[in-house]
């Protein structure tokens, strides 16, 4: 099972103290020294908007490369992909752009509705895929909407089919309102006008269902989680918007059920042990840093 690391990007954006560049570096050589070989960086965002996003290229230029890593950056809009493309070999692998599910939350974040994101979408994406950018659409909000309430499963599914063609589909538990049957339905949802596009999960834990979430996406064939090192993040849109899952408690809920992720859970959680004191956390919210490796600390070798 494939995590995605969003430590850098959605873990961080919604921190308040900016962190220099050369931590956010330092953070993403430690995911990779962890296992981790699929890695959300940054975020091509407006600085005023994003503060912990401004240095976003310097973040790329500054990762480790030649290490079969796979780097993805958030991009929202046309310039965004500029600010991807003019970064020549230092750009990242992959572009994920996010729609939002919902009208009301669409305008507050990106400024427009969810119709006119959905046409950038796909201008954007045309000239991504031209370019070799593997493409993933994240709809955020998925799952629930802090401004509307409830999303439909239908919603979702007119969204995929009217987004075109998709190298990767990922379905955003924004603010962590999920619970276990509505990933089944809106698998169901989704495949029904996009069969062939991989599915990809990204759940926050703001209601404490998040793993339960992870684990009924596994049952119903995704094949990618998203995750933060810590646990930490949230959007910077979103009332009372709290952190993803962590990727240290993900890995051992996945290793240990038999789905290899290739992650060293103890690496993991030191890494989110230190990104929370890099950010003047009194703790993360992850818990494997606190309790350890099961198999580890019973003296039984792992």
């Amino acid at each position: 099972m494939e995590i995605v690391e969003v430590g850098p990007r959605d873990g961080l954006q919604n921190e308040k103290n900016v962190l220099p560049a050369s931590v956010k570096i330092a953070y993403v050589e430690r995911a990779v020294a962890a296992g981790l070989r699929r890695i959300e960086v940054a975020a091509f965002a407006r600085p005023d908007r994003v503060p912990q996003m401004a240095d976003a290229e310097e973040v790329l230029r500054g990762v480790p490369r030649d290490t079969g890593v796979r780097y993805a950056a958030l991009v929202l809009n046309g310039r965004g992909l500029d600010r991807a493309l003019a970064l020549g070999e230092s750009r990242p692998d992959e572009i994920n752009y996010v729609v939002v599910a919902t009208d009301e939350f669409s305008r507050r974040n990106q400024g427009m509705s969810t119709a006119g994101s959905l046409a950038a979408f796909r201008s954007v994406a045309c000239r991504a895929r031209d370019a070799g950018f593997f493409v993933t659409l994240t709809v955020a909000a998925a799952f629930g909407c802090p401004f509307t309430g409830v999303v439909s499963a239908s919603r979702v599914r007119d969204i995929v089919a009217e987004a075109g063609p998709l190298d990767e589909i990922c379905l955003a538990d924004t603010i962590g309102v999920g619970v276990p049957v509505q990933v089944t339905e809106l698998a169901a949802a989704v495949r029904s006008v996009e069969p062939a596009a991989p599915l990809r999960a990204h759940f926050h834990n703001t209601r404490n269902t998040g793993y339960a979430n992870a684990v009924a996406a596994v049952g119903a064939g995704f094949v990618a989680l998203d995750a933060s090192l810590g646990g930490i993040g949230g959007c910077p849109f979103a009332p009372a918007a709290t952190g993803n899952i962590a990727t240290e408690d993900l890995a051992y809920l996945l290793n240990r059920s038999a789905l290899e992720t290739g992650v060293d859970v103890t690496v993991a959680a030191a890494t989110g042990t230190w990104i929370g004191e890099r950010l003047g956390l009194a703790a993360v919210p992850a818990q494997l840093g606190r309790a350890g490796d099961f198999l580890a600390a019973s003296g039984t070798a792992s």
